[in-house]
This record gives C-alpha cells, sequence and structure tokens, in this order.
C-alpha cells in the first residue's frame, strides 16, 4: 500500500484549508494511506479529518525546537519509508525534513525555502484563492469553482452531547456567534465595536462568544459590558466541538482568522471583518453563504499578510472607520436574506 504524507505545521486556519486538498488526495489515490504531520495546536483538525489514516506531531517551539531535535526527529520519519510527500507548508524547517526523508517523489510550491529539495516543484500564484492552491499542488484539475470544496470535520457522540447540554443548560434557543480574537492584534475588529454590535442583537438573539484560550480575556470583557444572553465558551470548547456549536447558529460574526475557516466547515452564513489584511491574500471564505466588510479606502492597507501586534502608523483606521451600524446592517441582511 501507498504512503502518502501531506506537511502543513501552519496556523489553525491554514490547516483547515488544507483539508480539501487531502480529501480530493484521498479520491486520486484511494488505496493509499494519508498521513500527516501538523502542530500540537492543528492535530485535533486533522485527526477529525475522515480521510486522514495518520498523523505525526512536530512541536517546534518546545519538543523540536532546535537543530539536533529536529534532524532526529527526520530521521524517525525516515523510517515510515513513504512514497510521496506534498508539502503546502514553504518553510526552510519543512523542507529540510523534506530533504533528510529520502523520499524521492516530493511536490512543494515554486517559493518554497530550499525549494531545490523538493522533486517536483508547481507554481505558486498569489493571485489565487489557498485552495486552489492546494489543489495545483496535487494536480487535481478543476473549471470554475469546482474548486470550492467544503473542509470536512466529523465530530464523535461525545463532542455533540458536549455542545447539546451547553445549549440545553444556558436555555439558549436562536443564536448568533462571535469570534472576536486573533493571534495577530492588526486583524481585531476594536472591542467596544463588537460591544456594540452584541448590545443591537442580543435582545433578539441569544450571543456566544468564542474562541482559544488566548480569547478567554477579551470574551468575558465583551460579556461583561453586554449583559444578559450573553454567554462565552473561550477556553473552553476545542476546535472541533466549536465547529460543531458552530453548525447550531443561525450567522457567525468573525474577524479575518481561523474563525471564518470554522464557519466554512460549519457551512453557514459567516460576516467576516477585515481591518488590516484584504480578500487578496486568498483566504477568504467561498460557502456561498459568506459575506465580507472591510474599509479598504487608505494607503497604508494593506500592511501585511497576516497583521501585527500594533498598528505600524498608530491610527488602526482599517479597524476604526469600519463604523458598528454598517456590520449591523449587514447583520441584518444576512439574516433576512
Amino acid at each position: 500500500m501507498e504512503k502518502i504524507l501531506v506537511i502543513q505545521t501552519a496556523f489553525i486556519g491554514d490547516a483547515i484549508l488544507t483539508l480539501p486538498m487531502i480529501q480530493k488526495l484521498k479520491e486520486m489515490f484511494s488505496s493509499s494511506e494519508i498521513h500527516v504531520l501538523c502542530i500540537p495546536s492543528t492535530e485535533e483538525i486533522f485527526r477529525s479529518s475522515p480521510v486522514v489514516d495518520n498523523i505525526k506531531v512536530i512541536d517546534k517551539k518546545r519538543k523540536h525546537k532546535n537543530i539536533f531535535s529536529l534532524i532526529f526527529f527526520a530521521i524517525k520519519l525516515k523510517r515510515e519509508n513513504y512514497d510521496r510527500i506534498y508539502s503546502p507548508h514553504r518553510s526552510f524547517r519543512t523542507s529540510l525534513i523534506v530533504f533528510l526523508s529520502g523520499v524521492k517523489n516530493t511536490y512543494g510550491f515554486s517559493n518554497a525555502n530550499l525549494r531545490f529539495v523538493y522533486r517536483n516543484l508547481v507554481e505558486y500564484f498569489p493571485s489565487k484563492h489557498e485552495v486552489q492552491r492546494n489543489l495545483d499542488l496535487i494536480g487535481f484539475e478543476y473549471k470554475n469553482d469546482e474548486w470550492k470544496i467544503l473542509p470536512a470535520l466529523k465530530t464523535t457522540q461525545e463532542q455533540e452531547s458536549k455542545v447539546t447540554n451547553f445549549i440545553q443548560k444556558n436555555n439558549i434557543k436562536s443564536f448568533i456567534a462571535v469570534a472576536p480574537g486573533s493571534i495577530w492584534n492588526t486583524k481585531k475588529y476594536p472591542t467596544e465595536y463588537y460591544i456594540d454590535v452584541v448590545n443591537s442583537l442580543r435582545g433578539k438573539y441569544s450571543i456566544v462568544l468564542i474562541g482559544g484560550k488566548i480569547d478567554v480575556e477579551l470574551c468575558n470583557e465583551i460579556k461583561l459590558n453586554c449583559g444578559e444572553n450573553v454567554f462565552t465558551i473561550a477556553g473552553m470548547f476545542s476546535i472541533v466541538e466549536s465547529v460543531e456549536l458552530l453548525r447550531r447558529a443561525k450567522l457567525l460574526i468573525t474577524n479575518d482568522s481561523a474563525p471564518t475557516h470554522m464557519g466554512m466547515c460549519a457551512d453557514i452564513p459567516t460576516l467576516t471583518l477585515y481591518c488590516s489584511t484584504v480578500t487578496n491574500f486568498g483566504f477568504y471564505p467561498y460557502n456561498g453563504k459568506n459575506a465580507i466588510l472591510s474599509f479598504d479606502d487608505l494607503d497604508c492597507k494593506p500592511c501585511g499578510i497576516h497583521g501585527f501586534k500594533k498598528c505600524p502608523l498608530n491610527h488602526f483606521n482599517c479597524g476604526k472607520k469600519l463604523l458598528p451600524n454598517v456590520v449591523i446592517k449587514k447583520v441584518d441582511e444576512m439574516l433576512n436574506e
């Protein structure tokens, strides 16, 4: 049996956008085993994919941080005797692992670090969506919108029960999910604006704030300033559990961050608020139930593909000029479609 390794050691959003590629890879090589090399924070995503057979985890921030531990990890990986390696990730560390793997049939992007280690180089087109680029990597040919493949995540009975119990315990009926966080501060829609948006909605709908452990303080601040009918699961639910919760929501409001891709997994209407970034980077939701708001009349936007801890020009107009009333109006339109 052929064994295929996919290397994706980037963030949560990138991991989710790799799933359509892996799903098509399984279709193309149905009798093969699909293994994924990922980081600890995204292991749950790939483990919940219905087409991934095995997971390899590299902890590049701790256990495998130095070059010697990385080389030892690569030597162990070589023993798996993979037949093919596809690497959407383009870092030096990833390319070094590919080089040390000894695998002859390897695929990487033309802008990868140490690109000479890849036997097959595929052109990286910045103008395309990330899913399109990943499908190019595996040689999947598509026409028009055929690339718009929903990322598939399966949930367990235990995960579904946890979500059901939360909803029933808090007597939540019809609710809107709000994901106010991001690891990049210039991707975060202003907290005071989120408070205005939540307060405008909580009379008619319950509001559930979602996020990871790093978002607990932010979500608690919003909840404290909004009062009744606002709940938070930040730091309480895993990624897949959060996706299961989103499947039951009427709408998700989020920044240009991982939750927008989680909303696509859940296949629900999603309003994504773009502050310092733009859709042209190729990481926008595409499930046909989404909308995007962005204040683009700025010479400084975009200031970077990921964002920054602080606005480089100290004004953050990309966030501040996207006023809450614009967001509230768009939410109303989406809910009444």
